[in-house]
Order: C-alpha cells, then structure tokens, then sequence
C-alpha cells in the first residue's frame, strides 16, 4: 500500500479509530499509521457534539481536542474560504458536514479517507476504507 501523507479523516472514521472498532480495517488502519499527517476537521467536532446532544452517539467526557491531538491528529478549523466553497459543490450529497469535509480535502490538498461510497461523484481526493 503506498503512503499518503495528508489526510483527512471523516468523521466516522475518527470515531472508529478512537474506539478501535472492527469497522476500521487493518488496511484502513494502516493508511492512517503510515500516512505524514492525519487531520481532523472542526467540523467533524462540531457533528459529533450535535449527535451526543441529540443521544445519536456516545461521546464520552474524555473525548477532548487534547485526546486527539496526544493521538497524533492535526487539528483543521473551518476558514471563511471553506465555508464559502460550500456552495460551488453539487448537490450530490445532502449531509452538510461531509460537504465541508470534501471543500477542505480539496482547498488543503487532502486525501478524504472516508466509508461513505457516495463521495465518490465528487472532484476529490479520496480514500475509501
């Protein structure tokens, strides 16, 4: 498997990794070790704190920005620019947050490493777990 080094990681691929679920391949696993930097985008944060509000996902109180970044994740804020590329994107998918995700991994240069097949129809960088 060739390296890739800037990723970013969607937000159930965070969650699997950090809870070391089996969904999380070892070939999945591996890109993530082997790769220069793995990031995580303020607005998987964001999703994954509307979800534990909600009673959507389990998100324990150690789940921290520290617990990430003692994990090796790099930590990408969402800029104005990202926030106003969102509307340059098709209409392909409806789930804000993956849009966001594809606006960063394009304006950054990131590889989206993501299980969600239905990204595939957009112009990204993709690594599909």
């Amino acid at each position: 498997m060739a390296t890739v080094d800037l990723l970013l990681a969607d937000t159930h691929v965070v969650l699997w990794s950090l809870t070391n679920d089996t969904r999380l391949t070892r070939r999945a696993r591996a890109l993530l070790t082997r790769a220069q930097r793995v990031f995580v985008s303020a607005a998987s944060l964001w999703e994954m704190s509307i979800k534990a509000q909600l009673g959507k996902l389990d998100l324990p109180q150690s789940f921290t920005v520290n617990a990430l970044t003692e994990r090796g994740y790099g930590l990408l804020p969402i800029k104005p620019d990202h926030a106003l590329g969102v509307r340059s994107l098709p209409r392909h998918h409806n789930d804000p947050f993956d849009r966001m995700l594809i606006v960063q991994a394009q304006m950054e240069g990131l590889v989206l490493v993501s299980h969600d097949k239905a990204l595939q129809r957009y112009a990204v960088e993709l690594a599909l777990i």
